[in-house]
């Protein structure tokens, strides 16, 4: 069965990004961009990893590597959650730091989320390598929704195991452990790892520290901001123009006392302000499914009642047509939408008979709490969602 949403009006190219425009009912102004995995964040882990000598995991991102072609005692890597390319475009002065110091962009992860994009900038993977597809993961293993983070099912809430079951199926060595196993020196400056920075000020006074020590070194630097605030007052509220402002600020004033240095900022993915829905408060869609979505309220990932699948096209056209992409996980596997590469041997076990992908302002929640909290949203295939951007600082 041929669905007339999954048909392309036509595709073409602008900057290195998949342009797929005008898709079944959809307005023909929308811009949709697929992840260019040539060029993406994982790219940037690589040229980290082709830096230090040690062998990559995919392409490198040229356009950083014209700037590692010179050997600094310091390259810092600081990543901002959430802050695309439209959130310092539209929140920031033109002539502030971060503008002045934009090199270009380039792509996230599909989906653009933290927890497939920072795995990816981590160890130089992509998604359907590493197996880290969104917050909310179906694990074949174990039969069950998980919350990747927290490691808890994604409906009860209730632990899941004692150990991660995300590590203990889909572990991986990242890029700083790889550094320092090869005998080089490598530092995590993040709230969730020791020494435990509890703000971003703390944060920035350990890479000074570290930047500080003998032998060349690598750090990454991991900020919840500005995505934490986005999600809950919106891209564009004065709380986020605040916070980034802050972050601006903050970040130019650390490149300013670190010499001999190679600072780069960046982001994991973009957001776009949404309108959230309850996925249980359509029970003819919820009625065809197996189990409830998971990987993210904009990336739905799907399992169908086999003799349900018709109908369950249907329903899903009729009430999200206009705002999802809804493709077969063929499809997805064909358009290689997580990926090139050799795929985690389990992958295609985690994904399920369609992914339904956001294209517009709407968002499908798991929880109708969740629906009317999230403002700020990410996970589809949005421009805004999708494109990052690179700053890169040099300090002689």
């Amino acid at each position: 069965m041929e669905s007339s949403r999954c048909k392309t009006a036509y595709l073409f190219q602008v900057g290195g990004f998949k342009i797929w425009k005008g898709i079944g009912k959809l307005d023909m102004n929308k811009n949709i961009v697929y992840p260019d995995y040539n060029n993406s964040i994982a790219s940037l882990a690589n040229s980290i990893l082709k830096k230090w000598g040690l062998q990559t995991n995919g392409s490198t991102l040229r356009l950083l590597d014209r700037f590692l072609e010179k050997d600094y005692a310091n390259v810092v890597v600081i990543l901002l959650d959430g802050m695309g390319k439209c959130i310092i475009e539209h929140n920031l002065e033109e002539n502030g730091f971060f503008n002045t110091h934009l090199v270009g962009t380039y792509s996230s992860t599909f989906p653009p989320t933290t927890v497939a994009a920072t795995a990816s900038i981590d160890n130089g993977l992509v998604p359907c390598e590493h197996g880290w597809l969104g917050w909310d993961c179906y694990f074949p293993q174990i039969h069950r929704n998980v919350t990747v983070f927290l490691n808890t099912d994604t409906e009860s809430g209730e632990k899941v195991a004692d150990e991660s079951v995300a590590w203990k199926y889909y572990g991986y060595e990242s890029v700083v452990n790889r550094i320092n196993s090869s005998g080089g020196k490598a530092y995590y400056v993040s709230p969730f790892i020791p020494p435990y920075p509890e703000t971003f000020e703390e944060s920035c006074q350990l890479i000074k520290k570290y930047c500080e020590e003998p032998a060349k070194k690598y750090v990454y630097c991991y900020c919840s901001e500005p995505d934490y605030t986005m999600h809950k007052t919106g891209c564009y509220s004065n709380e986020s123009k605040q916070v980034i402002y802050f972050l601006e600020k903050i970040i130019e004033r650390l490149a300013a006392e670190l010499r001999d240095t190679l600072v780069i900022i960046t982001a994991d993915h973009g957001l776009i302000d949404s309108k959230g829905v309850y996925i249980k408060d359509y029970p003819k869609i919820i009625d065809c499914l197996i189990r409830i979505p998971t990987i993210e309220p904009r990336a739905l990932n799907l399992f169908v009642k086999e003799n349900r699948k018709d109908e369950f096209e249907k329903e899903f056209a009729e009430e999200f047509g206009e705002k999802f992409l809804l493709f077969p996980k063929e499809k997805v596997l064909e358009m290689k939408l997580f990926g090139y590469g050799k795929e985690h041997k389990d992958f295609r076990k985690m994904l399920g008979d369609y992914l339904a992908v956001a294209v517009d302002d709407l968002s499908i929640f798991n929880t109708k709490e969740a629906a009317e909290k999230f403002i700020g949203v990410h996970g589809g295939l949005t421009a805004d969602e999708m494109i990052i951007p690179l700053i890169v600082v040099v300090k002689e």
